[in-house]
């Protein structure tokens, strides 16, 4: 029969028998599992399978680099400078030791103290515990992503096909399937909690926006063959409170909400993003602020404490960071969050960039680039791990309850606990910083200058 078609008439047809079978299998093996939460376990499978693959072109790779006596890893950065936790006392207390011989507290000031500063600033620059927090890391592994580890070179032609047939599979079978999915998700979220967002207030329409939402999401976290391992689930955020999280990337909303039913908090945009938040407001009370209300504190933290009173709405997902950090540290947590007297709900979350990283340099890549980076790596896998919730304590300021917070993430998570200010990313230091050292030697000096009048 399709030979007596024309030509076009059989283009037209098996592609239009094309789409309704790739249609069907999306359906049948993404759709309808995450609308029920369900997984086949064909995404487990997947991982292991590009595991071994990893592992095989790693273990050639290093072989052929040891052949030819190529370096294949770049120095660990952070082994750089050996350190040891001293205060800035002791340290200056040995300089003049080792200098002159001198107790610390016999001259006020000594020229000696100078090396010090110029010490610290010699290590900053060589090993800024800041600046590095904001670059991809490299992988030890190769795992067929070229952009991962720079140091990989053409090693044999196996490999070289391989790599190749690898971006084949990436970019013409993933990331065409991704796109269909993300596009489904978000259609689906729109039109959903539009239709819901017209039913009057009660169980009924909370209880349809809460799957709504969580299949949606489910459906975008299967278009980043996302795979999620999520800890002590008894720990789940509840309403009345606030869950905060460290920060890697924009998907981090996504993580999270596809396993539980949270209120956003964020800015008004437009285009895309604007018609999304306008639907999503309309079936679940997220809190989003105009531009102009962003930069008033009191009014933010206002709106946020008015919706945490109210035991009946959703808790609040809040990364109290402010920029999403390299999934190595965890940086200061602004204080604001932790002033309104909410049951804060900590989680710690933690990618595994073997298979793709997950962190967004927003400095270097737009969100466009940023999510087709996304789609074109091999997967998403995390582990998402729910702290037990934490309350204020009698003597705390919401400075000490934040750190307190940002310290339990950062065990869990295996991070790396800094108190650095992530604004530095596009921010100079500012002056409190070094105003900090200046107190604290200037403290010393006349500090150890009363003692000895006083005696």
């Amino acid at each position: 029969m399709f030979l007596l078609l024309p030509f076009d008439s059989l283009v037209v047809n098996l592609l239009g028998i094309s789409i309704t079978v790739l249609f069907t299998l999306l359906l049948v093996f993404i759709i309808v599992p995450a609308i029920f939460g369900v997984s086949f376990g064909i995404r487990k499978v997947y991982m292991k399978t590009l595991l071994k693959i990893f592992q095989w072109a790693t273990l050639r790779i290093e072989r052929g680099a040891k052949e030819k006596n190529h370096p294949l890893y770049k120095p660990y950065v952070n082994g750089i400078i050996a350190k040891e936790p001293t205060s800035l006392e002791e340290e200056i207390k040995e300089i003049r030791r080792s200098g002159s011989g001198k107790a610390l507290d016999t001259p006020e000031f000594e020229l000696s103290d100078i090396f010090y500063f110029c010490r610290k600033g010699i290590e900053t620059i060589m090993d800024d515990e800041v600046t590095k927090r904001f670059s991809a890391e490299e992988l030890e592994s190769w795992n067929l992503l070229s952009r991962t580890n720079y140091n990989f070179q053409y090693i044999s032609l196996r490999l070289t096909v391989l790599w190749g047939l690898g971006v084949l599979i990436r970019y013409c079978f993933l990331l065409p399937l991704r796109i269909a999915l993300a596009f489904t998700g978000i259609s689906l979220l729109v039109t959903g909690t539009t239709v819901v967002g017209y039913l009057p207030n009660g169980r009924c329409k909370e209880f349809l926006s809460k799957h709504v939402h969580l299949m949606c999401y489910r459906i975008c976290v299967r278009a980043l063959t996302a795979i999620i391992t999520y800890h002590h689930r008894e720990n789940r955020p509840r309403n009345g409170g606030i869950c905060v999280a460290n920060h890697t990337s924009p998907i981090d909303v996504i993580i999270l909400a596809s396993d539980g039913y949270y209120a956003m908090v964020g800015q008004i945009h437009g285009g895309l993003m604007g018609v999304i938040q306008r639907a999503m407001v309309k079936a679940c009370p997220h809190v989003w602020f105009e531009r102009s209300e962003v930069k008033d504190r009191h009014l933010v933290a206002r709106r946020l404490t008015e919706h945490v009173q109210d035991k009946s709405k959703l808790p609040i997902l809040i990364f109290p960071e402010g920029t999403c950090i390299n999934n190595t540290s965890v940086m200061m947590f602004k204080k604001g969050s932790f002033e309104i007297g909410a049951t804060v709900y900590p989680v710690a979350i933690k990618y595994d960039p073997q298979f793709g990283d997950a962190f967004w340099n927003s400095s270097k890549y737009g969100m466009v680039t940023y999510l087709l980076r996304m789609m074109t790596s091999w997967a998403i896998v995390c582990s998402v791990w729910y702290l037990p919730p934490m309350t204020r304590q009698p003597e705390e300021d919401a400075v000490q309850f934040a750190n307190r917070v940002k310290s339990a993430i950062a065990r869990q998570g295996g991070l790396v606990d800094l108190l650095w200010d992530g604004g530095l990313k596009r921010e100079k230091v500012k002056d409190t910083f070094k105003e900090e050292q200046q107190k604290l030697y200037s403290k010393m000096i006349v500090g150890n200058h009363e003692d000895r009048s006083r005696s």
